[in-house]
């Protein structure tokens, strides 16, 4: 049927409330500071989650958040952080913020937004998330309120105690007023909500994109699109049964969406281990016997945390575990043959952007997986690979060609994607379909391929670098002339930010010399280069544009070659494939090891093969 004429909420506080009424005392969220097997954890039920809510929405509307204002939180991982979620996209509209960030983004960020709270934590042992958050809001005198969470309730015994001797002070230099969170949300209501709840959709949350300093792009989604998601969820993969493992940020849409909107759908337990998920200390060592502790059903996973993993022994019983789904980045064929025999779980990879309210495609979790795809396109979401030529007319092109991907799914705003009207320019091919900036192609079955990246940017590990932010700060240097970069290929996180420069001319300066400016005028740790080289002249085109794709196949078969020391295989040349990309070229000696060959270049997600 038409996607509208579903019975669906059309609310966050609605889609929660049938939850509730459905499943009230079934296990909802669960939550570990700490990461061993037996660690004291934190579970609320689904009429808990829905009380929660409840109250800490009543709490934001009393600090003056209406519909058309915006409770921001920078928060990792808490039992917390899912009700601050859903209840600030019932009071207002929610904005959730990375707090691996600096301080000057965050501000930026809260400023964008014109933020009216902040939702954080309290200065804890261990996190600079306090002290970001102080120096942050002192730089967006928009913000009224800061409401902080205290991580010690989730402490037992002696290490409960010792917070407040070992609590860092914090510097406040800010005029917002401080609340502690469960004192204000406490003396609110939590059987019903104290203000009208229209029925009607509307604009409920902001994600910024990227991760790098700057003006962000804060995307907007609405009701429809976070409940689409959870729909497609509830629907497809999970009910009321099902165990989610996810260690992933509540600060991404992988997780606000596909994971907590899917678990409300289904009603279906989600457990976060440790504030900081997959990084947390000790995740991934206790990790199989936290799966053992849970019976998860589901592993919601990035494929640099399945490479983390398959480093370690699978010694906990995973025989609850029906499959594992991937996202934020290409999963390496290697790594995926090596998960399915230490666990024999497939892996179904997907595809999402927060431009879209996230989720497009996945492999079937039951069906055919083609891996290396991310999939057939999800019920009620419309994939068309378009080809934009110089008058700016739309072509559609054909199986296994290579064009931009388009969307139109009902996560997809039209023509308001981004807060600011210029950045929604020639967003949209028909006015209808969401450029996503992605490279791809469909198949004859219909699975979605990506090739490459027509928006340039650099994928760390799920984490979006853009070039121009290495760029500036490269140039910024008295010696340089050009810069290049790109993103390397890298078994462990997809892709490590890679930059090429070209000098003044007479300019003398050392690849040591430019990599300790990089490192003093690069903001975020996550885009300093990892390698840094200095070329008589950088590739550039017939006009003067610095020609990337050269640049990768440098870096291609550097990194290859290196991967490949000891097999009596090298690189040749690193060729276009237009259905696959840039496709690295291998010759081999007599005697080399064609197994270990495959290991090795199975880690990584660019394709190869042996040159004629």
């Amino acid at each position: 049927m038409p996607y509208e004429q579903r019975d669906l909420p059309k609310t966050i506080h609605g889609f929660l409330t049938r939850t509730a009424e459905r499943f009230p005392d079934r296990p909802a969220i669960s939550f570990q500071l700490l990461s061993g097997p037996r660690d004291h954890a934190t579970t609320l039920t689904w009429r808990e989650v829905l009380e929660r809510v409840t109250e800490t929405a009543n709490l934001f509307r009393s600090l003056g958040v209406g519909p058309t204002d915006t409770v921001a939180y920078l928060l990792p991982n808490s039992i917390e952080t899912p009700i601050v979620l859903l209840a600030g996209a019932t009071a207002g509209i929610v904005n959730p913020i990375n707090p691996l960030l600096d301080a000057e983004h965050i501000a930026g960020i809260l400023r964008e937004t014109n933020a009216k709270v902040l939702v954080t934590l309290k200065a804890f042992p261990k996190s600079d998330v306090a002290q970001k958050a102080a120096a942050a809001v002192a730089q967006a005198p928009n913000v009224s309120h800061v409401v902080e969470i205290d991580l010690r309730r989730h402490l037992r015994g002696p290490k409960r105690l010792l917070v407040p001797l070992l609590r860092p002070k914090v510097k406040t230099r800010h005029h917002a007023k401080i609340l502690d969170f469960e004192a204000a949300t406490s003396a609110q209501k939590h059987n019903r909500l104290m203000f009208d709840d229209p029925q009607q959709d509307r604009v409920a949350a902001y994600f910024h994109t990227g991760g790098t300093t700057g003006t962000p792009k804060v995307a907007q989604h609405k009701y429809s699109g976070m409940i689409y998601n959870g729909w497609l969820g509830g629907t497809l993969l999970f009910d009321e049964t099902d165990v989610l493992m996810c260690p992933l940020p509540m600060f991404h849409v992988f997780a606000a969406y596909p994971v907590l909107m899917s678990c409300i759908a289904s009603g279906a337990h989600v457990v976060m281990p440790t504030p900081a998920g997959y990084r947390g200390d000790g995740v991934f060592d206790n990790f199989w016997k936290l799966i053992e502790r849970w019976h998860c059903t589901f592993l919601i996973t990035v494929p640099t945390a399945i490479s983390a993993l398959m480093q370690r022994p699978v010694d906990g019983d995973v025989s609850t575990l029906r499959t594992a789904i991937s996202g934020s980045a290409p999963l390496p064929i290697e790594l995926y043959n090596r998960f399915k025999a230490a666990t024999g779980v497939e892996i179904a990879e997907g595809y999402g952007l927060t431009e879209a309210t996230c989720l497009v495609s996945c492999n079937p979790v039951d069906g055919m997986k083609k891996v290396g795809s991310v999939g057939i396109p999800l019920p009620h979401t419309h994939v068309r690979i378009l080809r934009h030529d110089d008058a700016g007319n739309v072509h559609d092109c054909g199986i296994d060609e290579v064009g931009e991907i388009c969307i139109a799914n009902p996560g997809v705003f039209p023509g308001s994607t981004y807060t600011e009207a210029d950045k929604n320019h020639r967003l949209f091919a028909e006015d209808i379909y969401l450029r996503t900036g992605d490279l791809g192609r469909l198949d004859p079955d219909g699975y979605l391929w990506i090739t490459g990246r027509a928006k340039d940017l650099i994928i760390r590990g799920g984490h979006n670098i853009d070039p121009a932010e290495i760029e500036e700060a490269l140039l910024s240097h008295p010696a340089v002339a050009f810069v290049g970069a790109i993103g390397q290929p890298d078994s462990f996180a997809g892709e490590l930010p890679c930059a090429y420069v070209e000098l003044v001319e007479g300019a003398e300066v050392t690849v040591e010399e430019l990599a300790d400016h990089a490192r003093t005028h690069i903001h975020e740790r996550a885009a300093v280069p990892k390698h840094l080289e200095i070329l008589a002249e950088l590739p550039k085109t017939a006009v003067g544009k610095i020609f990337k794709p050269d640049l990768r196949r440098m870096a291609i078969r550097r990194v290859y070659d290196a991967a490949l020391e000891g097999t009596g295989a090298h690189v040749v040349e690193v060729i276009e494939d237009k259905k696959r990309g840039l496709v690295a070229c291998l010759a081999r000696t007599d005697g080399a090891d064609s197994s270990e060959i495959a290991r090795r270049l199975g880690e990584y997600t660019r394709p190869w093969e042996w040159a004629e």
